[in-house]
Formats: structure tokens, C-alpha cells, sequence
């Protein structure tokens, strides 16, 4: 097992290393990011780019009354804060910490340089940016299409998707917030998973049991999002 220091924790992050821009390693900082961390609010301006290894971070939605949505999350495939490398410096979505764990953090304008300097680093980032719109459009689809058990299913296999371990460090109410349901939902949905032999769970941790029956109950915006996200991110 790589050490809790390795860049290599994070995909997209060793990729961009690997193909020819070094000077980034010497600008990352090992971060710890506790649950409920918030790394920016909606309209403000981004000051560091996130590449998480063992953390989770949501993008969330957020109306006027102060009610959010999920509409999507970053593990340790991508980066949180696009915006910095496509122009925008600021965005009306809230990233917040859903799985506390670590990530390596950059400065901004570093990687607003590096991507103006390097071809190839412009070419990894534009695919990642494709597959996080992809993954955008999908749960879009999934809330309004899908049952509260399938939605479930999807988030809880995205979520072990973006870990290195088939455990998530979450409550109910957590998840509650990302999907836009009722705890008492959740509870219910994640029960009835726990009496099945699916999953296990006490507060604050939800462990994956039986993976191949959990994705057989989850809907098709699960397969999709990591059909596509493999083919990009391979591709690059």
C-alpha cells in the first residue's frame, strides 16, 4: 500500500505528474478534510484547486431559502475546482466534505499556470471536465427518474468508487442532504439494505458487504456515469 503522502492516492493528480508536469508535485500540500469542511461557497472566489485521496467532496446546488441538492462528488479520480482552469474563478455551486479524509491541495493560480503552459495537462483536465458534466447530467436524471432505494444503491457505489476501502464515513442525515430526501428515507432504504446482507452500518460508517447484489439493485445512472468516466479518463 502507497503511503498517506503519495500523489499517486489520487488518479487524475499522477496522471498529470507523470505525463511531463513535475513541477507540480513540489507545489501540493497533504490536507486533512474533516466532514462538513466547506471548500468554497456558491459566488466566491476559488482559491485552491483539491485533489482528494481519501476523502469525498460534493458539489452542491444551492437555492435562495438555502436549500442544496447534490450534483455531483469528487473522490480520488478528479479535482475539485474546475472553474479555476475554464475561465469562470468562481461558481454558484458549494463544495463541501461528505467522507473526511485527506487530499492534496494547490494553489490556484499554479494550476491556472500550468494549464495555460502545458498541452497535455490542458488535454487530462478538459476529459476530467467532460466526464464531471456527464456526471452532472446523469444525477439530474437519476433524481427524477429513479426511487429513493436506487438512488441509494448509486451513491453509495459511486461514493466506494472514490475510496480505496468499501467503507464511507457518513450518517444518514448526510446523505439525506445530498439526495434531497428525508433522513427517516434513508434509514429506511439503508435498513432494509443492512437485513438483505448488502451493507453494514453503525453511526457515522456504512460498510459495503455484498458489492455484485448492491449494484444489481442500483439503477442505470450508476453503470452509465462509470462507463463513461472510465472511457474518458482511460482515454486521456
Amino acid at each position: 500500500m502507497r503511503e498517506l503522502d503519495s500523489f499517486h492516492q489520487n488518479h487524475l493528480l499522477a496522471t498529470l505528474i507523470e505525463s511531463g508536469c513535475e513541477r507540480l508535485q513540489s507545489q501540493l500540500e497533504l490536507v486533512h478534510l474533516t466532514q462538513g469542511d466547506v471548500l468554497y461557497e456558491s459566488d466566491s472566489r476559488l482559491r485552491h484547486a483539491y485533489f482528494p485521496t481519501t476523502s469525498i467532496v460534493s458539489l452542491l446546488s444551492v437555492m435562495e431559502d438555502g436549500a442544496s441538492d447534490e450534483i455531483a462528488f469528487v473522490g480520488n479520480e478528479g479535482v475539485v475546482g474546475v472553474p479555476l482552469f475554464m475561465g469562470g474563478e468562481t461558481t454558484p455551486s458549494r463544495a463541501v466534505v461528505r467522507s473526511a479524509g485527506y487530499a492534496f491541495r494547490m494553489q490556484g493560480q499554479v494550476l491556472q499556470d500550468e494549464f495555460k503552459r502545458s498541452s497535455s495537462l490542458q488535454h487530462l483536465l478538459l476529459r476530467y471536465t467532460q466526464a464531471l458534466l456527464t456526471q452532472i447530467g446523469q444525477i439530474a436524471a437519476c433524481n427524477r427518474h429513479h426511487s429513493v432505494h436506487q438512488r441509494l444503491c448509486r451513491w453509495l457505489l459511486s461514493g466506494l468508487d472514490c475510496l480505496p476501502v468499501n467503507e464511507i464515513r457518513i450518517t444518514h442525515e448526510a446523505i439525506a442532504g445530498m439526495l434531497g430526501v428525508r433522513r427517516e428515507s434513508i434509514s429506511k432504504e439503508a435498513g432494509e439494505l443492512q437485513t438483505a446482507s448488502l451493507i453494514h452500518y453503525k453511526r457515522g460508517r456504512i460498510i459495503v458487504v455484498n458489492r455484485p447484489k448492491l449494484e444489481a439493485r442500483a439503477c442505470e445512472c450508476y453503470r452509465g456515469m462509470r462507463r463513461e468516466s472510465t472511457r474518458l479518463l482511460k482515454a486521456a
